[in-house]
């Protein structure tokens, strides 16, 4: 009753009571629609829209609303908070979201509208695929919506009183007076600010958007549903400029006045002079150019090239560091010979012979951050290093090399010239061409093949080029935050000596920087990278239940693993597999990654146009038991019902994936610390969980799980890491049940799996089966050249059965496990 009488006296506002405005929550609010305005690059484009019945407005005629892409808003950005006498910078951050490109902005009675940041084709070249382009804009059409009501959180005040600005801030009770009153106003209208205005996203159609001259189908469709009021369930009205002029939400840049002088109408003279040069330019160097390569000279050289040209070919494909049978890269770092015992069935893992070392404090190190480069060979040095004092160059003369640039039709021989170029002379390199008074540079050459290879959907030059210049994408610091927030655990680099882990946020330029330098010189498996972690951020946001169970994303790793599942779905070489990877484009490498992600089966055609496109296939079967945890499940018994056709195979790549994603079933790291509980530990790869770890740490404790993790993540091949977590879960079924009260000292996991094998090429053998053709062949047959040794048979077969692997764990584990009773009879079977 004393809170209803304070209320209307005025005595306690309803923000005293409910400081978080959850009481605006119950409030209905009215549906956000969202102002689309579509403007054409120039005539040529409008007409063919009117063709269509499709009628926008180009860039000229929206003045005086001046339109510029979102890198001009960002540089605006740098003066805020800039303030000289106190020696503060001003916002450092390049990067603009969907928030700030959808409000108007007036500057000195003059109105500007910003195109979004993900559209920008200066700042990433994932702005070149309009497939992948209306796919990011419906994402972020329906995110608008969601968040444009409460974009603007808590008003923060900060007091900074100049007495140099005006007398009044010398009296004291009239300053209080004042600063009273804001914060009056503050606290009744700021949870209502939202209803200024609504969010009005511009986009510009380009003249490089068009296929063959013609409209892309694909944005015939966007622009017709947007038309039609919604798209992707948001509400959306298509209209002008000039009509959304009244209902948009404008902000006013008064901060780029010059107020440390006292003239804050004025603007800046760096910002003036910026906007004078920015206006009616910003859009300029999308439109078509003369390419530096036609300004290259017309010397004629009588010495023959043929031999440098052949030298020079392919120098891209050779910085390549993506390598789908990690067994070769496992032997070439660590020197040992390739050779395959004589009989199948004494096969043997290199690692059980090794000497196991107990960390002093009984926690594992994980040594994946470290600089491991100067312990590798010289063949692991990156070849920006070994290239120059290749014998193929010695001779070879920069001049030349610019008049084959020229002479070159090729945009792919070009590209191994200008590679060539960077690593020798530098991106900085004069070539001694001048345009209107000013060098041309390596640099320079590089951006026109740039542009070339976006416009030709060349995605593989455009990745290593895009590398070169040291492009990232926008957001890449978010995309990374939205990944560690939810506890995810990023690394980069090619396993398993090149990896780095990521445990905090970065900027965005250090970010770059360490995945450039963890991929060497492979600058097109670094851009990859970038792409990957834009794409993962996308699918966290949206579908979570993809990481079920992940706690570190091995982005390397799952490049490795795309080119093989690309090598099976195409049936070719590993080379061949590598290059049809990297030159997807960035639409069909998101599907690619989202079927990796989910375990769906996925079939490759090939579109109009040559490039590959990724399609569902057979999804519903195979996607439910894409974990690993499914196999303890009732149902699992289903994947032995299908047909042989479509089971061979299936079972081998499920746990390649699971093992690239570092997935493992529900409950997994809590069923570990059971299992160190009951013996003095477990060694894997030469490394060894202790038992101490369970008097350091709680079963569900993160620590924990990440030194699991850490122990898992040593070996190299994921299908062969995947029977290894098959292992350790029949070891936490005997902690479970209590079938020994100790299961004995230091345990080798990888001894189990072997001796698994082992006994399932002697059943093989016994009943001619399939590993009859191989691994059980007696010596007249090779092995089949598995990971680890093992048959790939016996990595295809189900879990469950009398011929399953956990069969076969169970069976290897009694006979080697001196704690397993030896008298009576034990079901070995899981059903």
């Amino acid at each position: 009753s004393h809170i209803w009488y304070s209320l209307p006296q005025g005595f306690i506002s309803p923000g005293e009571l409910d400081p978080l405005n959850r009481r605006l929550g119950s409030e209905k609010k009215p549906d956000v629609v969202v102002q689309v305005v579509i403007l054409a690059e120039d005539d040529i484009i409008q007409t063919k829209l009117h063709e269509l019945d499709i009628h926008v407005q180009t860039i000229q005629e929206v003045q005086p609303i001046e339109v510029q892409p979102a890198r001009v808003l960002s540089h605006l950005y740098t003066y805020l908070g800039h303030n000289k006498k106190m020696g503060l910078s001003g916002r450092q951050s390049h990067d603009v979201g969907i928030l700030s490109t959808s409000k108007l902005y007036s500057l000195q009675e003059k109105n500007f509208a910003f195109t979004p940041q993900f559209m920008d084709q200066h700042q990433f070249y994932i702005a070149s695929d309009f497939d992948l382009l209306i796919d990011i804009f419906k994402n972020e059409m329906n995110f608008l919506q969601s968040a444009w009501q409460h974009q603007l959180g808590r008003p923060l005040v900060i007091m900074l009183f100049d007495v140099e600005d005006f007398y009044y801030v010398n009296d004291p009770p009239l300053l209080t007076f004042m600063f009273r009153n804001d914060i009056e106003f503050l606290s009744k209208h700021w949870s209502f600010s939202h209803l200024l205005g609504r969010p009005t996203v511009t986009a510009v159609i380009f003249s490089n958007m068009l296929d063959d001259g013609k409209i892309p189908s694909a944005m015939i469709a966007t622009l017709k549903k947007l038309n039609s009021g919604y798209i992707n369930g948001t509400r959306v009205t298509l209209g002008t400029m000039a009509e959304f002029l009244s209902t948009s939400c404008i902000t006013d840049l008064s901060f780029l006045g010059d107020s440390e002088a006292g003239n804050p109408d004025v603007l800046l003279s760096d910002v003036r002079d910026y906007l004078e040069h920015v206006t009616h330019k910003a859009f300029s160097s999308y439109r078509h150019k003369r390419s530096y390569m036609a300004l290259m000279g017309n010397k004629q050289s009588s010495r023959p090239r043929s031999k440098r040209r052949m030298s020079i070919k392919g120098s891209i494909r050779r910085t390549r560091s993506i390598q789908i049978d990690p067994e070769l890269k496992r032997d070439l770092v660590t020197g040992a010979e390739v050779s395959l015992p004589q009989s199948p069935l004494d096969l043997k893992p290199p690692e059980l012979g090794v000497t196991i070392t107990l960390p002093n404090s009984g926690t594992l190190h994980d040594d994946s951050s470290g600089d491991e480069e100067s312990s590798l060979p010289d063949a692991w040095m990156p070849s920006r290093y070994r290239t120059v004092s290749d014998a193929h160059y010695e001779n070879t003369e920069i001049e030349e090399l610019l008049l084959m640039l020229k002479e070159s039709e090729s945009l792919e021989e070009q590209g191994d010239i200008l590679h060539y170029l960077v690593i020798t002379v530098g991106l900085s390199y004069d070539t001694g061409v001048k345009e209107h008074g000013k060098a041309v540079t390596v640099k320079d050459l590089v951006k026109d093949l740039y542009e070339k290879a976006c416009h030709q959907n060349q995605w593989g030059l455009v990745r290593h080029t895009a590398g070169m210049l040291g492009k990232r994408v926008e957001d890449l610091a978010k995309a990374l935050t939205d990944l560690l927030v939810r506890q995810k655990q990023v690394t980069v680099g090619m396993p398993p000596h090149h990896e780095r882990t990521i445990t905090a946020p970065l900027p965005s330029t250090e970010l770059r920087k360490l995945i450039h330098a963890a991929y060497g010189d492979d600058e097109s498996s670094a851009m990859l990278t970038q792409e990957l972690l834009v794409y993962l951020a996308m699918f966290i946001r949206t579908e979570p239940v993809l990481f079920s169970e992940v706690l570190r994303l091995r982005l390397g790793l799952i490049i490795q693993v795309m080119a093989s599942e690309l090598s099976r779905a195409l049936r070719c070489p590993a080379e061949e597999a590598t290059e049809h990877l990297l030159n997807l484009s960035p639409f069909e490498m998101k599907n690619l990654l989202h079927h990796i992600m989910s375990g769906k089966e996925f079939g490759v055609e090939s579109a109009k146009s040559g490039n590959l496109s990724v399609i569902s296939t057979k999804s519903g079967k195979v996607s439910k038991k894409s974990q690993i945890g499914s196999f303890l499940v009732k149902d699992m018994g289903e994947a032995d019902s299908l047909e042989a056709g479509d089971r061979q195979g299936q079972w081998l790549r499920r746990r390649r994936l699971d093992g690239a994603l570092n997935r493992v079933p529900q409950g997994f790291y809590k069923q570990m610390w059971s299992v160190l509980e009951k013996c003095q530990g477990l060694a894997i790869e030469g490394k060894v969980l202790s038992r101490a770890l369970t008097q350091e740490m709680t079963p569900g404790e993160l620590k924990f799980a990440l030194h699991v993790e850490t122990v898992l993540n040593t070996i190299p091949q994921p299908e062969y890491r995947q029977l290894i977590v098959e292992a350790l879960m029949v070891l936490t079924i005997l902690a479970e049940h209590n079938v020994a009260r100790n299961l004995g000292g230091i345990l080798n996991v990888e001894q189990f799996v072997h001796a698994a094998n082992r006994i399932f090429l002697e059943d093989q053998m016994k009943c001619d089966g399939d590993a009859t053709l191989c691994c059980a062949g007696k010596g007249k047959t090779e092995p089949c050249g598995g990971a680890a040794y093992i048959c790939n048979h016996f990595y295809d077969s189900a879990p469950s059965g009398c011929y399953g692997t956990m069969t076969y764990l169970i069976r290897a584990m009694s006979i080697t496990l001196d704690c397993i009773p030896k008298e009576g009879e034990i079901d070995c079977t899981v059903s």
